[in-house]
């Protein structure tokens, strides 16, 4: 199984811009075979909590119907970030799309305490599969919280997937954090974060993989868009670098 995380530079408040942008993304990572591709935090939209509530959608929205289609056409699984309305409030949200199968969400549970007064916590998730391997998701600061990947490990997940946004002053610990988790629960971790400004801060970039002894053996350059791309047989990692994609 070949595992796809896309490091995206944001194109703030811009949907339908930043949406072909995410295409362009997935059709280089079906290119290599990418049975999986997950992009960072709220990749759709930025990662902008003042413009949240002007921004969240439902996870219905017809704007994201081309992911499915893309799902469906060359059958990889998607998870894309948004945020997305609930009758409690605003939900910073993973959309995963499977091929032929009704989209899934996966809401942050655990949020940072800067983020308290936009958004809502979600809910537990249950871990989704591919190629009968059990994937668990984080986003952000649920890196953070040991119950969560206590949790993911107690579920028995097979991968660790973290959709970030980190500044460069936050990448350090996240890094640090994300290896001790391959490390302690014996399983892969993989990291996609952003690239360019959010929230008034410059993002990080170093999208990351760990292999199970929580040893790093891929990452990017913390300027570029691109992709990194992890077979889960030959431990084979391939950085797909893309310097031009946001122009």
């Amino acid at each position: 199984m070949r595992l796809c995380v896309a490091q995206t530079r944001p194109f703030t408040g811009e949907i339908a811009r930043t949406i072909e942008a995410h295409l362009s993304l997935i059709n280089v990572a079906t290119s290599n075979n990418s049975d999986l591709i997950l992009f960072p935090e709220l990749s759709i939209t930025g990662y902008e909590p003042t413009l949240a509530n002007q921004l969240a959608t439902t996870p219905d929205d017809h704007r994201l119907d081309v992911f499915q289609r893309l799902s469906n056409t060359h059958t990889i699984t998607i998870g894309i970030g948004l945020p997305t309305r609930a009758p409690a409030g605003i939900h910073i949200s993973l959309i995963i799309f499977q091929p032929h199968t009704a989209r899934q969400v996966y809401s942050k549970q655990y949020l940072h305490a800067d983020e308290e007064p936009f958004f809502v916590a979600g809910q537990p998730f249950t871990d989704f599969t591919v190629d009968n391997k059990a994937i668990a998701l984080a986003i952000c600061y649920e890196l953070f919280v040991p119950q969560h990947a206590q949790d993911a490990a107690n579920r028995g997940a097979n991968l660790y997937m973290a959709s970030v946004v980190k500044s460069v002053n936050g990448i350090g610990k996240a890094l640090t954090r994300l290896a001790e988790i391959a490390r302690t629960y014996a399983m892969p971790v993989l990291m996609a974060n952003a690239v360019g400004q959010a929230d008034g801060e410059e993002c990080a970039g170093k999208s990351s993989v760990w292999n199970a002894a929580g040893v790093l053996i891929g990452q990017l350059t913390s300027t570029d868009e691109g992709l990194l791309l992890f077979d889960t047989d030959t431990q084979e990692v391939i950085a797909v670098t893309l310097p031009s994609a946001s122009m």
